[in-house]
């Protein structure tokens, strides 16, 4: 391959994570690419294995969201979520150059400053080469310059700085792992290999440090985790989704999400979780929920329009929740990484679980608003 189609190959890909944004509808499409590995049934998660990096499938990535407080309750919402993005088989030429393309790597860093309604946000985008960024295969280390997510026993450390925010935090699980999906897979579409693997701690006690415009918070609260792994892209008619996680205070959790089509309807293979307070989780199918937008927001930086509070119903387990941005402007907008925009903040909870009141905390994101998810490869 010439290097101009090269340099069309690497823009491709920055496009591509628009396709795995930090939720669990991510990548799909409508067959295995090249030789990397579909996400099929019967898959055997094997732990600890399964937090590393999967070289073998092509997208993958790691997503952390927690809510924070002070000792004086003051509140703060994160994300911190590292992508691995793997090209073309037929790319990897016998090359020994440290700054050959085999792997892209991305991160996504937000801090919601709930008191002051201020939202940051920030964007890494990386080769290997040099040590810039990577993923190990026999460890959970993944780093993006001074970004990075290391595990030590059951405890996950999370590091970043960028402009005026700092991360450091530790997170240990405090329910067990949930694997979403039947059989080993979290199915997407229709086609074989319209998946990934995907796999949630619900709920981890977090604690650390956020410094903010040189001012030093020490803060506790909980995390929540998604790690997914697959091939395959959205199809043509999936332009975006919206998804949901819920952390109850009745130590119960509900992951939902909705894949949007290009004539207006809900993807059918959408799905969720619902997982008890013991840490046992119930797959749900599309027609076991419903997800009901009741208001819009509108961005002054890319001008597009979201869906803004919502309802979430599973009558089969007695939910009925409403959920409300903490803020309104949680947007990353004109990020250089996917050319455009998304929104992805925090959200509180409130409603009932079986006639009983619940409120909560959780994440949304919405993708695909500003324009629909760019498909085509080009040759």
């Amino acid at each position: 391959m010439n290097k101009h189609n090269v340099f069309k190959k690497t823009i491709w890909v920055l496009n591509l994570l628009l396709l795995i944004l930090a939720s669990p509808v991510a990548s799909q499409e409508k067959a295995p690419v090249s030789s990397f590995r579909p996400a099929l049934p019967g898959y055997e998660y094997q732990f600890p294995r399964d937090f590393f990096s999967h070289d073998d499938f092509r997208i993958e990535w790691w997503y952390y969201t927690g809510h924070l407080e002070d000792d004086t309750g003051r509140p703060f919402g994160y994300q911190l979520t590292f992508f691995r993005v793997a090209l073309d088989e037929k790319n990897k030429v016998d090359n020994a150059s440290q700054w050959k393309i085999s792997h892209i790597y991305f991160a996504h860093m937000t801090l919601s400053d709930i008191v002051n309604g201020k939202f940051y946000f920030f964007e890494r985008i990386n080769r290997a080469g040099l040590g810039l960024a990577g993923a190990e295969s026999d460890q959970l280390k993944v780093w993006n310059e001074n970004w990075s997510l290391t595990q030590n026993g059951q405890t996950h450390h999370l590091r970043a700085q960028e402009g005026e925010v700092t991360f450091d935090l530790k997170l240990i699980p405090s329910k067990p792992l949930v694997i979403h999906g039947k059989d080993g897979v979290s199915q997407k579409g229709e086609t074989s290999g319209n998946a990934s693997h995907y796999f949630t701690f619900t709920r981890m006690r977090t604690e650390g440090q956020v410094n903010l415009k040189g001012k030093n918070y020490k803060l506790k609260g909980l995390s929540w985790m998604d790690h997914e792994f697959s091939s395959n892209q959205l199809d043509e008619e999936q332009i975006g989704w919206d998804w949901f996680s819920v952390q109850l205070n009745n130590d119960t959790e509900l992951m939902i999400y909705q894949i949007r089509r290009k004539n207006g309807a809900i993807e059918t293979n959408s799905s969720g979780t619902w997982v008890d307070a013991d840490g046992r989780g119930t797959h749900l199918t599309l027609s076991e929920y419903s997800i009901q937008p009741k208001g819009q927001w509108v961005s002054k930086q890319s001008g597009t329009t979201y869906s803004a509070e919502w309802i979430l119903e599973v009558p089969k387990q007695g939910i009925h929740l409403k959920v409300t941005p903490e803020m309104a402007d949680q947007e990353l907008h004109n990020l250089r990484s996917i050319s455009t925009s998304y929104w992805e903040g925090s959200v509180k909870v409130s409603g009932t679980v079986k006639g009983k009141p619940v409120e909560g905390k959780g994440y949304v994101e919405l993708v695909g608003y500003t324009q629909p998810l760019k498909q085509d490869l080009p040759e």
